[in-house]
């Protein structure tokens, strides 16, 4: 069993583990149901806790695992994320689970699909990468959730997109994209539930803006990387009622220090490198020199805490090359 420190440097490869720690406080089933309730109608009426009711154990979060040992039912848990169709390629989602609507008639199931991105514009628009993820999901179903021809089993899909640091301009923001129904001449007998299938809901958060939602208010707060974890849990416990579980405050916690390790010693001790070259184009090679040092860092200190070759170039990103001499450099040869 590794200690904390050498948990806390497994996942600390540089932001790509920070984000990775961001997915598992997202997946756990109070925020789910919190997300839900303010992005799908379904939802609206029903309240936090049974939405997190709602919400099925059968998930897929990146490649990230449920913990063992964990309490079931703390947070949604899963195995395989990726998806891929002969032909379509392979896709990988942040987190997907299926959530059952309570009906009088029998539950109503759906697929949801949630991302999150740390900014709102990644050289694509977010909106056209939601509909090609929810289109997947959907040609996904056939031969699980329904067969030809009976087209009408098709569950409904979202795919909801958190996008941090969002420009001055936008700020917070929720907005929803769906299928509706036009007549443009006479018309045919409205059925929603026959076309109702698809949704895409982008959220945008900015924390130094301030917003009326208190959805907007509980994400920023979660996610913000200037407040600390004492002031997180103190906020979300009063202001929102969040019930804080064990694995939650620990992960929250947890996510706190990767944000303040990984911004304070790579950027830092890049900028004190950019500094003593004097000049702009100096002060980013710095930048990217000392999150290279940290990158050669955590990669040692894995090495002698003894994760595999494997496991290293995954989280942390590393090349091959790179690994090799840093591994060479620590006198030690994983397998």
């Amino acid at each position: 069993m590794k200690n904390e420190l050498a948990r806390t440097l497994f996942l600390a490869g540089e932001k790509v583990q920070y984000d990775a720690q961001c997915k598992k406080v997202l997946s756990h089933k109070i925020i789910l149901a919190w997300i839900l309730k303010h992005t799908m109608e379904e939802f609206q009426e029903y309240s936090i806790e049974t939405i997190a009711a709602c919400i099925g154990n059968s998930t897929e979060i990146s490649t990230v695992h449920a913990d063992p040992g964990r309490k079931i039912g703390e947070r949604i848990s899963g195995s395989r994320n990726e998806s891929n169709e002969p032909g379509e390629g392979t896709i990988y989602y942040d987190i997907r689970f299926p959530a059952c609507v309570p009906q009088k008639n029998g539950n109503v199931r759906m697929l949801i699909d949630l991302e999150a991105q740390k900014s709102f514009y990644p050289g694509y628009e977010i909106v056209t990468r939601g509909i090609y993820y929810a289109s997947r999901m959907i040609s996904e179903q056939l031969g699980t959730e329904f067969s030809i021809p009976d087209y009408d089993g098709i569950k409904k899909v979202c795919s909801i997109w958190i996008c941090m640091n969002a420009p001055q301009y936008i700020g917070n923001a929720l907005t929803s994209y769906y299928l509706s129904k036009l007549d443009l001449e006479g018309g045919l007998p409205d059925r929603p539930e026959a076309y109702n299938k698809m949704k895409i809901c982008i959220v945008t958060l900015n924390e130094n803006i301030e917003t009326d939602s208190i959805f907007l208010q509980m994400l920023n707060i979660l996610l913000s990387t200037e407040k600390s974890y004492t002031e997180k849990e103190q906020l979300l416990s009063k202001k929102f009622h969040l019930k804080m579980d064990a694995g939650l405050r620990r992960e929250l916690n947890l996510m706190c220090n990767l944000s303040e390790y990984v911004y304070e010693k790579g950027e830092k001790n890049g900028l004190k490198r950019g500094e003593r070259r004097g000049e702009r184009r100096g002060m980013k090679r710095g930048m990217r020199q000392g999150r290279e040092d940290t990158k050669k860092d955590i990669v040692k200190a894995m090495i002698k805490e003894g994760y595999s070759r494997e496991s290293i170039l995954k989280v942390v990103r590393v090349s091959p090359e790179k690994y090799e001499k840093w591994c060479a450099e620590s006198s030690q040869i994983t397998t």
